[in-house]
C-alpha cells in the first residue's frame, strides 16, 4: 500500500515525537509510564487522523499497547467494557429498536409535520420533531437511519420543489447532529467525556444534569440552524409558497400506519418509553442509577408478553464496534490521568488566561477539530482529557470545559465526510440532495454561529444551572 503525502507526515511525526520520548535526558519531568502513554497516544491520534484503518481496532490497539507495558493493569483495560456507560448504550439500542419496531416515530412525525402552512413552519416543525428523537434514539447515526424514511416521504410530496427537497436534506442531518447534545446518551463521545471527568475529577454527570444542560443549548442551537440552512439554501420565492402536507400523503410512503386508532404495539411503546425517560430525569428522588432503568425498560421492551421485538433482533442494532472504541479510548483516558502524561502536556500552556477566553479556545479548538479527526468519538477521546486538566491548572470548572468542548465538537458539517448522517442524506439515488458547496456555504454561517452559542451558555446559562466557570 502506497502512503500519501499526509499520511507520510503524519508517520514521520508521531515516529519523531516517540525518539524524543524514548531519550531518557529529554522531558526530565516525565516518568517512564508518562513516555509510553504518549507515545501511544500520539501514534494512535495520527493513525486516526492519516489512515482508512477501523477506529476501533487503533483503539484496541492503544489499550493493547498500554496494557501490555504496565502503564494500566488488564483489569482496568477489560473493567471499562463493564462501566454503567457502556450498559445505558446498549440498553437505549434496544429501546429504540422497540420504537422502530413498532412504528410509533412515523406516527409521531406524520402528526407534527402535518400541521405546517409555511415552509418556515415546515422547517421548524421537522426540526423539532428531530429534537425529540434524541430522546428515544441513540447514537447520531442510530437517528439518521431512523428519520430516513420520513424525508423521502416528505421528498416524494414536495418533488415538484427541488430547492425545499435539498434544504429537508440538509436539515435532517444538521439538526440530528447539533441536537445530540440534549440527551446522555445522544452520542457516544458523551459518555466518553463523562467517564474522563469521573477518573480525571471525581465529578459524575448524571442523566438529569446532563439534560438540564443540554437540552435548551440543543433547542437553541437546532432552530438557529434551521434558520441558518433555509437561507443558505432557498431563495425567498422558496420560503414564501405556501405548504400543505397531510397525514395520507405520509402514509403513502410508510410501512406502519401514521393516523387512526393506535395499535397495542405503539401504545406499550409510548408507555414504555415515556415511564423509561420520566425514571431518567427523576433519578435525584429515587436513586436508581440510569443503565438499571435502561436495562429495565430493554428487557421489557424485549418480553414476550409486553415487547415489541425480539432481543436477539434488538441486540443486532446495537453497534458493539461503538462499545469497544469507547471503552478502549476509556482506559485510554485512565492512562493519561494516571500516568500524568496529561498533566504535562498542559503544563506549558498560559493559566492565566481569563476563564471566558479559555473557554473560548476550547471551543474553537473542538468546533473545527472535525477536520483533523471525522470521528466523534475520537475527538472526545484526544480533546477531552487535555482539556479536562488545562481546565484545572487554569482554575477553569473541568466540568464546563469539558461540557463546552463536547458541545462545540458536535458541529461536524463542512464535508460530506465529516459524519455519518451527512454522508447518508448526501448520497440518496432518485432524490435531490445538497451538494459539498451548499455544505461549505452553510458551514461558514453556521460554524461560527454554534461556536458563540456554545461560549454563550457556558459563559451566562450554565452557571444559572448549577456549573460556574471557575471552580
Amino acid at each position: 500500500m502506497t502512503l500519501t503525502l499526509r499520511q507520510t507526515i503524519l508517520l514521520c511525526l508521531a515516529l519523531s515525537l516517540c525518539a524524543l520520548l524514548v531519550v531518557p535526558g529529554n522531558f526530565p519531568g516525565l516518568s517512564g509510564d508518562a513516555r509510553l502513554t504518549l507515545a501511544v497516544f500520539a501514534l494512535a491520534t495520527c493513525a486516526w487522523i492519516g489512515t482508512p484503518i477501523d477506529d476501533t481496532y487503533i483503539a484496541l490497539g492503544a489499550g493493547l499497547a498500554l496494557t501490555a507495558t504496565g502503564v494500566i493493569s488488564s483489569d482496568t483495560l477489560f473493567g471499562t467494557l463493564g462501566d454503567e456507560t457502556v450498559w445505558l448504550l446498549i440498553c437505549a439500542f434496544v429501546l429504540a429498536a422497540a420504537v422502530a419496531r413498532s412504528g410509533l416515530a412515523g406516527r409521531a412525525a406524520a402528526f407534527l409535520v402535518s400541521g405546517a402552512r409555511s415552509v418556515r413552519q415546515l422547517t421548524h416543525l421537522t426540526t423539532a420533531a428531530l429534537v425529540v428523537t434524541a430522546f428515544a434514539v441513540p447514537a447520531t447515526s442510530g437517528r439518521a437511519a431512523l428519520a430516513l424514511p420520513v424525508f423521502l416521504a416528505l421528498a416524494k410530496v414536495l418533488a415538484d420543489r427541488k430547492r425545499l427537497v435539498v434544504m429537508l436534506a440538509l436539515l435532517f442531518p444538521t439538526v440530528i447532529l447539533l441536537s445530540a447534545v440534549a440527551t446522555l446518551i445522544g452520542a457516544g463521545a458523551h459518555l466518553i467525556t463523562v467517564s474522563v471527568l469521573w477518573e480525571a475529577t471525581g465529578e459524575r454527570v448524571g442523566f438529569t444534569q446532563w439534560l438540564l444542560l443540554g437540552l435548551p443549548l440543543a433547542i437553541a442551537s437546532s432552530h438557529l440552524a434551521a434558520e441558518a440552512v433555509l437561507w443558505t439554501t432557498t431563495r425567498r420565492a422558496d420560503r414564501t409558497g405556501p405548504v400543505h402536507i397531510t397525514a395520507e400523503q405520509i402514509q403513502e410512503h410508510s410501512e406502519h400506519p401514521v393516523t387512526g386508532p393506535w395499535e397495542p404495539a405503539e401504545t406499550r411503546c409510548a408507555l414504555l418509553l415515556a415511564t423509561v425517560v420520566a425514571l431518567w430525569c427523576s433519578e435525584p428522588l429515587h436513586q436508581v442509577p440510569p443503565a438499571v432503568v435502561a436495562l429495565i425498560g430493554a428487557v421489557v421492551a424485549s418480553s414476550p408478553a409486553l415487547g415489541t421485538v425480539r432481543l436477539k433482533d434488538a441486540l443486532k442494532t446495537v453497534p458493539w464496534a461503538l462499545l469497544l472504541f469507547m471503552a478502549a479510548t476509556m482506559a485510554m483516558g485512565v492512562a493519561l490521568a494516571d500516568s500524568g502524561a496529561a498533566k504535562w502536556l498542559v503544563s506549558g500552556l498560559p493559566v492565566d488566561l481569563p476563564p471566558g477566553l479559555f473557554l473560548a479556545a476550547v471551543i474553537v479548538i473542538s468546533t473545527a477539530a472535525h477536520l483533523v479527526l471525522q470521528s466523534r468519538s475520537a475527538r472526545s477521546s484526544v480533546l477531552v482529557p487535555l482539556v479536562v486538566a488545562a481546565a484545572v491548572g487554569a482554575g477553569v470548572n473541568p466540568v464546563a470545559a469539558a461540557l463546552a468542548s463536547t458541545a462545540a465538537a458536535g458541529f461536524c458539517h463542512t464535508l460530506p465526510a465529516s459524519a455519518k448522517p451527512v454522508t447518508l442524506f448526501a448520497e440518496i439515488p432518485g432524490t435531490p440532495s445538497y451538494t459539498p458547496r451548499d455544505l461549505l456555504r452553510l458551514s461558514a454561517v453556521l460554524a461560527p454561529l454554534t461556536a458563540a452559542l456554545v461560549l454563550l451558555f457556558a459563559l451566562a446559562v450554565w452557571p444559572l444551572l448549577g456549573v460556574p466557570v471557575v471552580r
